[in-house]
């Protein structure tokens, strides 16, 4: 033995450099297994090797990993799906069940692990996270549950919002606006004051001030009439603007520290992501007003001053659907419902945004026999609800667009379609087309007057045969403001009150049509063949009595209706 003990030692440097050697190649054997563990995931045995040493691969190791493979959120997201047999849900809904997530995980454990309750069956929580590498944290979960969770990926953004709408929820705070009060100096200053003491956007967007100030613009808003709301923030002040009867009028200017609160809180009540101030959003959300329902169309885009909103109102109850409300004369509601009562063709309603098109084709819905003929719609948004009417809303996310829409509606057996908006040759086509197969199509169409609309349709590619095989009429409209019958226009208030307080002092309350038909006949269907411009297709109409809608709007200030000015204003 002690003979051997020399050679032993001597040996000995060597043996360090081959275990060395050896543990060096069995560490690259293993982080070559840990990059093939990751499947379609791009993570080389260089870049596993690193990992550890990349500041934030502890808190965020996602993160970490995203950076590392410089890929998007969703691709990574969908190749970690394919590997690991977690399901990967882009656009997640929550849940009611999940309330228990909500009530049992506090909202900051749920936002620094970007983890949300999407739903549960009472003993198992799904939870949606965009950062999928934290064992611990979900073993916190289930603690904090009582109950094993099953994990669902989704994107960071889609989980913020889950969170944001979770726990909103839990504090009970939106979409009953309680018909108290205009708006006032104090919760303007009041919600001024809790914004300046707030930096987290979410809890910013709770706060009871916040949300008693927002509700107030909206009940404000309601109570004026208005169809839309703008937020404007300007360099040195905000400036909150309502349209009335089409008109912008600044309502109040609130001070500029309440911009960010005001934004944080409609994103919340509209399902926005709060933390994204630099892009784009669009959203919708439903309130109550006593017994209306309102539903609200928001956008928001950044500007140099800040964040731009504008809310769209739509008061379902406040709707009119009558061809006499909204101010057609009885002799052109009989030459209309003349023409929805035929079989086949396209009838074209034209005129700007905002010009009350979609009204008159719902009016004009209503009177059709629902229950023999099948109507079904294309719309963006969905406007209004009616009765025995299908109706189809427009995502081009989901890859729903007016073309493909109406091709699936095709498919449905229709008698009547009903389409949002003419935008594209392609859309042009298929109302075409349709009208030509056995169908009614209805459909709007931006042009300045009815005789422009043929041209208009061959500018888009329709042929003009096709044209003239198709087209039954065009109607044209404008909407002037009413005036107000308790002031007649004065805007002078009875006894002895300053302002009229039925149209705010304005002299004008609501709104009304006016129109003009074209019909098509032989005459004008020859010159459509012969790809006339809009001027000679206006006089061949004239001649065959035609009548532009500005003969329709002196008839209506003739009947005290509107006033010569505001017809200038709209049609001069």
């Amino acid at each position: 033995m002690a003979s051997n003990r020399p050679n032993q030692l001597s040996s000995a440097p060597a043996r360090r450099v081959d275990n060395a050697a050896a543990a060096s190649a069995g560490g690259a054997n293993e982080l070559a297994r840990v990059s093939q563990l990751f499947g379609q995931l791009p993570i080389t045995a260089e870049q596993a090797r690193q990992f550890p040493q990349v500041d934030g691969s502890d808190e965020e190791p996602w993160d970490v990993m995203l950076s590392m493979m410089a890929l998007d959120e969703h691709q990574a997201l969908t190749l970690l799906s394919q590997r690991t047999g977690l399901r990967f849900v882009a656009e997640p809904r929550g849940s009611e069940s999940a309330t228990r997530f909500y009530e049992a995980v506090p909202p900051e454990v749920a936002r620094r692990h970007h983890c949300a309750g999407l739903e549960s069956d009472g003993t198992v929580m799904t939870v949606a996270t965009a950062q999928p590498m934290q064992p611990a944290t979900f073993n916190v979960l289930e603690d904090l549950l009582n109950m094993p969770v099953r994990l669902v990926l989704s994107p960071r953004g889609a989980v913020a919002n889950l969170i944001n709408r979770g726990y909103e929820q839990k504090q009970d705070l939106v979409t009953e606006i309680i018909e108290e009060m205009p708006l006032d100096e104090r919760a303007i200053a009041a919600a001024a004051g809790s914004a300046g003491q707030s930096t987290d956007l979410l809890q910013l967007a709770r706060q009871t001030p916040v949300i008693r100030l927002v509700n107030m613009i909206l009940f404000e808003a309601l109570r004026r009439r208005a169809s839309d709301v703008h937020v404007h923030p300007m360099e040195t002040k905000l400036v909150i603007r309502f349209r009335i009867d089409g008109m912008l009028v600044d309502a109040f200017s609130p001070p500029l520290t309440l911009a960010s609160a005001i934004s944080s809180r409609l994103k919340v009540m509209t399902e926005l992501d709060i933390a994204n101030r630099h892009t784009p959003q669009d959203g919708h959300t439903s309130v109550r007003v006593g017994s209306r329902k309102v539903d609200i169309r928001f956008s928001c885009i950044p500007t140099v001053y800040g964040e731009r909103l504008v809310l769209r109102l739509l008061d379902q109850t406040a709707t009119q659907l009558s061809l006499d409300e909204i101010g057609m004369t009885r002799p052109m509601q009989s030459q209309l419902l003349d023409l929805v009562e035929r079989p086949t063709g396209i009838i074209l309603v034209t005129g700007p945004t905002g010009s009350g098109k979609t009204t008159t084709l719902y009016a004009a819905l209503s009177r059709i026999d629902r229950s023999s003929r099948n109507v079904m719609t294309i719309e963006d948004p969905v406007e209004y609800h009616l009765e025995g009417i299908s109706q189809m809303q427009v995502n081009v996310k989901r890859g729903v667009t007016f073309a493909t829409g109406l091709r699936a509606l095709l498919r449905q057996d229709p008698d009547v379609i009903l389409v949002g908006e003419i935008r594209d040759s392609e859309t042009a086509q298929l109302a075409i087309q349709a009208s030509l197969t056995g169908h009614l199509v209805l459909a709007t169409l931006h042009t300045n007057d009815a005789p422009s609309a043929i041209p208009r349709l061959v500018d888009i590619g329709i042929e003009p045969y096709l044209v003239t095989s198709s087209l039954l009429a065009v109607l044209g409209q404008r909407l002037l403001r009413r005036r107000c019958q308790v002031c007649h226009g004065s805007a002078q208030g009875a006894g002895g009150l300053a302002v009229c307080e039925q149209c705010f002092g304005t002299g004008y309350k609501g709104r009304l049509a006016v129109y003009e038909i074209m019909t098509m006949d032989d005459e004008l269907r020859v010159l459509t063949g012969a790809r006339a411009d809009a001027v000679t297709l206006y006089e061949k109409a004239r001649e065959r009595g035609f009548r532009p809608m500005r003969d329709d709007a002196m008839e209506k200030v003739r009947l005290g209706l509107t006033d010569e000015a505001e017809v200038f204003r709209v049609l001069h």
